[in-house]
């Protein structure tokens, strides 16, 4: 992989115009996802016919086999286990902690604000519109609170994005089209295994989807606005600080002019301060 030496960074005004052109895109995602989300609560608020009959005949039919196939419903309750929000917000707290040991403080930050600003809007969503979960006479599993949005599909989505975000640079492309294959299936799996248990209506987990990427657009936008172009640095020295061994060899074998052979050190643009 091509390591970015101070000599090739970009200057503060390619900087500031790179920062200009991706804000209206992480915005027009977060905006997006909101005005599409607030449709879906308008939907369901209102008990729209055509959405109401949909969540009914799915939870009905997924309800009836996982109570007709013990198999089946040991395996979607083990899934939603492994997806639920405890796991997959410890998995952004371990890359959040491990991000922040090796000196990347803002992503490290991002990282940590998807799993709590993802935890607080998925609160205050089921807090508000307090809607009821499918209920069973003979029920094969239980959740406590409000359905809307599903905090499991919401929690999976959020985490397979950041964690895909965090990656992306690392790799080529065929691991990027793996990574985000994986992820999708994950949320996509997690999603379907709260419909299958009957604590979910369908609605509940698309708007958790819709939810996640409001979240992820929005933290992005303010992480940009709060410390511009800091995002970008911490990627690169991310790159610097894992780069492969066979890198870290030949480098220590063109030593810097100031200082021993063969002494490691971290390009000053890592330090600037932010622009």
């Amino acid at each position: 992989m091509h390591l970015t030496t101070g000599r090739d960074q970009p200057s503060d005004q390619q900087r500031r115009s790179t920062l200009r052109a991706r804000l209206p895109r992480y915005a027009a995602v977060a905006l997006g996802a909101l005005a599409v989300f607030a449709l879906l609560l308008g939907l369901v608020e209102g008990g729209w016919g055509p959405l109401a009959r949909l969540d009914q005949s799915w939870t009905d039919g997924l309800h009836r086999f996982a109570r007709d196939h013990a198999a089946f419903t040991a395996s979607m309750q083990t899934t939603s286990t492994l997806g639920g929000p405890v796991v997959m917000r410890t998995l952004l707290a371990l890359a959040a902690a491990w991000l922040w040991a090796i000196g990347a403080r803002a992503l490290a930050g991002w990282t940590a604000a998807q799993a709590l600003v993802g935890w607080g809007a998925q609160w205050l969503a089921k807090a508000l519109v307090d809607r009821p979960r499918p209920s069973w006479p003979d029920p094969v599993a239980s959740a406590p609170g409000a359905a809307f949005p599903s905090g499991h599909a919401m929690a999976a989505a959020i985490t397979g994005a950041t964690l895909v975000a965090l990656v992306w640079p690392r790799v080529d492309r065929p691991a990027r089209i793996a990574c985000s294959a994986v992820a999708v299936a994950a949320s996509l799996l997690v999603g379907f295994t709260r419909i299958a248990l009957g604590v979910h209506w369908p609605s509940d987990v698309l708007g958790g989807w819709i939810l996640a990427a409001a979240v992820l657009g929005g933290t992005t936008v303010a992480a940009e606005l709060w410390r511009p172009g800091a995002l970008s640095r911490d990627v690169r020295r991310v790159n610097w600080r894992t780069r492969p061994r066979v890198q870290s060899v030949l480098a220590t074998s063109v030593p810097f002019p100031e200082l021993p052979f063969g002494e490691r050190v971290e390009p000053d643009y890592l330090d600037r301060p932010d622009s």
